[in-house]
């Protein structure tokens, strides 16, 4: 679209506060910049636990209302981030959250694991064509830590993008369009053992009763697989706020959060990456859109 910014950026994630967790600073990062950022939430993450007693009820194994009420939660942290455009694949509630591997919500007809990856890269490729973003950012194949509708976000978010730069794939949809840049959600295992340190550190005052280890942690890489860091400290009391907005699955306290698992984490505001695709602008970037004609 010719209104849009110069400057335009894709997310594919799993379940609200994903991207949160994984790119919230960067996100913040370029939306303050004047860049586009569109986020593209394939479920509504029914099948989360909930962390405060008192919203409970919401789970899928009682009222099955989690998934409305974590929409409301992933527009409150938007919000935070400065993100306007924010959309769920083919439509709010297209496809049910899975659940973990191996559990029977794996098995639902409607679970994002069941779907076939071209019908759902389908509608992705709806999106590319519309805001044709120069740089996408999804997960690695094993989606960080085996969940399936972490992977399978990653086949379609990868999928989509060989797609959407084929001009004979449903011309209905709009003009073909190369993605420049595509990254994978990365952390150096320095970085995370520096921030479990930290935690450790902080001793009978850290707020959660266990600490992760680096094997906890999903999408940690030796320094060396890292290509790009976005520093976004500038934004940390912005990605700070989007966590506790998504507060049915994170709980925060101060530079820590843990899921509901109760394993205590640094809160990250640099965020790191590999590029997968394109030309890297330098060794180590420190701007996603470097060496992309604009």
């Amino acid at each position: 679209m010719s209104d849009l910014p110069a400057r335009r950026l894709l997310l594919v994630h799993a379940h609200p506060d994903d991207e949160t967790i994984n790119n919230g600073a960067t996100m913040a990062t370029y939306a303050a910049s004047g860049a586009h950022v569109t986020l593209v939430t394939c479920t509504l993450g029914e099948e989360g636990e909930v962390i405060p007693p008192e919203l409970a009820h919401l789970a899928a194994d009682r009222d099955d209302a989690l998934g409305p009420y974590r929409v409301g939660e992933l527009a409150a942290a938007m919000r935070a981030l400065g993100v306007a455009d924010h959309r769920f694949l083919g439509g709010a509630g297209r496809f049910r959250d899975s659940g973990m591997m191996g559990a029977p919500q794996n098995e639902r007809p409607d679970s994002f694991w069941r779907a076939e990856p071209d019908d759902a890269a389908g509608y992705l490729v709806e999106v590319i064509r519309e805001v044709r973003p120069q740089v996408l950012i999804t997960y690695d194949p094993e989606g960080g830590y085996g969940h399936p509708d972490h992977i399978q976000a990653h086949r379609v978010a990868m999928r989509a993008a060989d797609l959407a730069a084929d001009p004979a794939f449903r011309p209905e949809l709009g003009a073909a369009h190369a993605i420049a840049k595509i990254y994978w959600n990365r952390i150096p295992l320095s970085v995370i053992e520096e921030g479990i340190a930290r935690l450790r550190a902080a001793g009978k005052e850290s707020p959660f009763p266990e600490i992760a280890s680096t094997e906890d942690v999903p999408g940690v890489v030796d320094d060396a697989d890292i290509t790009a860091a976005i520093d976004g400290s500038a934004h940390s009391a912005a990605k700070t706020a989007a966590m506790r907005a998504h507060a049915t699955q994170i709980a925060v306290d101060g530079p820590f959060f843990a899921l509901s698992n109760d394993l205590g984490q640094p809160l990250l505001s640099t965020e790191y990456y590999q590029l997968v695709r394109g030309t890297a602008g330098a060794a180590r970037e420190d701007d996603l859109f470097a060496g992309v004609a604009l």
